[in-house]
């Protein structure tokens, strides 16, 4: 079934579910109800996205001085050493990848000046970090059997 509130009592959230909630019913773009189907999940479901993730996905040519927006946290990486000059809208940004995106010459932004900026997702690419990178989900599965991967509690 389909979600329809947030589970957090986090105010920042609960406010860009307003906006967004509005914006989703106000426009008939497919963007904002993305957003605000990405708000009401939860943090299982909304992964961090390295900077090298956010890198590799702007490479492309089609991508270029398009602004990336994050539903969830973005993260520094040290494996890379050129961060490009890219605009990253998330909901929030730890201090290292905050000063690295800066230090490009791109900008951080929150998702209420993105809905000032694009109100319908112009110029936007939506990512999303894996689900799959917990270290729990290595032990889903029953490990033993035959070609199973699972990872055993030992």
């Amino acid at each position: 079934a389909e979600v329809s509130t947030q589970s957090t009592g986090n105010v920042y959230i609960r406010l860009l579910v307003k906006l967004y909630r509005f914006l989703a019913r106000r426009t008939n773009g497919k963007f904002n109800q993305v957003i605000l189907k990405r708000l009401f999940m939860s943090r299982q479901n909304r992964p961090a996205v390295s900077l090298a993730r956010v890198a590799r996905q702007m490479k492309a040519k089609s991508r270029e001085g398009k602004t990336v927006v994050i539903v969830g946290t973005v993260t520094d990486d040290k494996r890379i050493f050129e961060v490009p000059k890219v605009k990253v809208c998330a909901l929030r940004f730890t201090e290292g990848a905050r000063t690295r995106i800066m230090k490009a010459g791109g900008s951080c932004i929150t998702f209420e000046q993105l809905a000032v900026e694009a109100p319908l997702g112009q110029n936007t690419v939506i990512l999303q970090g894996r689900r799959t990178a917990r270290e729990t989900n290595s032990h889903f599965g029953a490990p033993g059997l035959p070609n199973s991967h699972a990872k055993p509690f030992v």
